[in-house]
């Protein structure tokens, strides 16, 4: 709604002085709408209008002098990136497709390990068996099977090691008792590499899902913490990788988030004429898995609405907070007591100033973190700057220094070369065979003696030309 302020010069020099008749053809209305709003000149936006701008915009080499056809296509494409990448760069912390490939990898992570580890069960289940009924979770299983590697050189040595895996004595001891009376067959070592070596893959898979389940944390907190607090960072962030962004899940109403990765159910219900899904996504939700199955449908409803106010604030607040979502949650915890005993929650407007007065304090204390981080990074590039100039004069003196010192050590040198060539010539001149004393040499009389002296003989002269005169 803003007009933009090169465009704002541009018309205001094209447009004459006395505009209140002047009518402006415009291809786009909201264009159209801001010039008005802005500048007051009546807009047209029609079927006239577009045409009309089709044609310059095709003939627009030949009205322009010094543009060619591929210069204009260059433009066209410098502004076509130009707009991408600012739609894409809007703010780098608050980048929703990562969220949305890393919950993808997740996914698709859970379905990969699951396929190894029981493909490793299966594998190693030759050899041992029992240790599927001891060990049933899929990672540990791994573990335990790399550590194990042939189960006839277990012994009482290796409990240690197996109760750090495990993380119980008594899982440990079973493992060692079942590996002395187990009914699995003889295994050769290369089988035993192979096993092993695939198990460590499968353990290296399941610590990197690990870690991109931190990943997706951090940057759920970071684009969506309503969301995240309300609902969990999984479910969040699958709601927002199956609208496709967060600015799509906060445009979708309450009725479409409920039912949101139901779509199948919903359509064959609506052919069949049944009945439509309660839920979608939400279903992952600890609030529904904990209401009563008559209440189901009810919490669904309430959480969906609950979710689009929380996805809305997070799209739209400068300064994303969890302050909403926390109020959110405890307004879901409190419907859930309400349908189990009929205690009645609290409003939603007591709930919601709360949550803006605790939001505003949350916002003040962040601002003030960054003015601080700010300041304290001015202070560390003033230092910087100080330092590098400091270094500079420094390294100035000295060369000014150095060049000093070298030319005192040549005048010291040309002294030396002076005073050593009169030595020269006075050895030169002393008689080496005879022994006749020189004479003294007249000593040069000082400069003020000579001004003297100098200082009568020119008076004389001037009185003798006066005479003349």
């Amino acid at each position: 709604g803003v007009l933009h302020e090169d465009l704002r010069l541009l018309l205001d020099t094209a447009l004459p002085p006395k505009r209140k008749k002047v009518v402006l053809g415009v291809g786009d209305a909201k264009m159209g709408a801001a010039v008005l709003e802005e500048l007051g000149v009546q807009c047209q936006t029609g079927g006239v209008v577009a045409e009309l701008m089709r044609g310059i915009r095709l003939h627009f080499p030949a009205l322009v002098r010094g543009l060619t056809a591929q210069s204009a296509a260059k433009a066209q494409l410098g502004l076509g990136h130009s707009y991408s990448r600012a739609k894409v760069k809007f703010n780098v912390h608050r980048v929703d497709n990562m969220i949305i490939q890393s919950i993808s990898l997740l996914d698709q992570l859970d379905k990969d390990i699951n396929t190894f580890s029981m493909r490793v069960r299966e594998w190693y289940g030759y050899h041992f068996p029992e240790l599927i009924k001891i060990v049933p979770e899929n990672s540990m299983y791994c573990r335990v099977a790399k550590f194990i590697g042939n189960r006839r050189e277990l012994s009482e040595e290796s409990l240690e090691g197996l109760e750090e895996i495990v993380m119980d004595s008594a899982k440990a001891q079973a493992i060692l008792e079942a590996s002395r009376s187990s009914m699995g067959m003889d295994i050769s070592p290369l089988d035993l590499i192979n096993i092993e070596s695939f198990s460590r893959r499968v353990i290296s898979l399941s610590d990197y899902r690990k870690g991109l389940q931190e990943y997706l944390r951090s940057k759920m907190s970071q684009v969506a913490p309503s969301l995240s607090a309300l609902i969990g960072e999984v479910v969040g962030a699958r709601l927002i990788s199956h609208a496709g962004s967060l600015t799509n899940l906060a445009k979708y109403p309450a009725s479409t988030v409920q039912i949101l990765g139901a779509e199948k159910a919903l359509f064959r219900a609506l052919k069949t004429r049944g009945n439509t899904p309660k839920y979608g996504l939400i279903f992952h939700s600890t609030f529904i898995g904990r209401a009563a199955a008559k209440n189901k449908g009810r919490i669904s409803r309430y959480l969906a609405n609950k979710c689009t106010i929380a996805s809305r604030i997070d799209c739209f607040s400068e300064v994303p907070t969890s302050v909403f979502g926390d109020k959110l949650r405890e307004q879901v915890e409190e419907r859930l007591a309400f349908y189990e005993t009929g205690e009645p929650p609290r409003k939603n407007l007591e709930v919601m100033k709360e949550a803006v007065v605790e939001a505003n304090e949350v916002v003040a204390e962040v601002k003030r973190r960054q003015e601080k981080k700010e300041k304290k990074r001015k202070k560390r590039e003033k230092r910087r700057l100080e330092a590098l100039a400091a270094a500079a004069e420094e390294s100035a003196e000295n060369s000014v220094m150095e060049t000093e010192e070298n030319d005192v050590g040549a005048k010291k040198k040309k002294k030396k070369k002076k005073q050593q060539q009169p030595e020269e010539s006075e050895a030169e001149a002393e008689p080496e065979e005879n022994g006749v004393e020189e004479e003294e040499e007249e000593e040069p009389l000082p400069k003020k003696k000579r001004k003297v002296m100098v200082e009568p003989e020119e008076e004389e002269e001037e009185k003798k030309k006066k005479k003349k005169k």
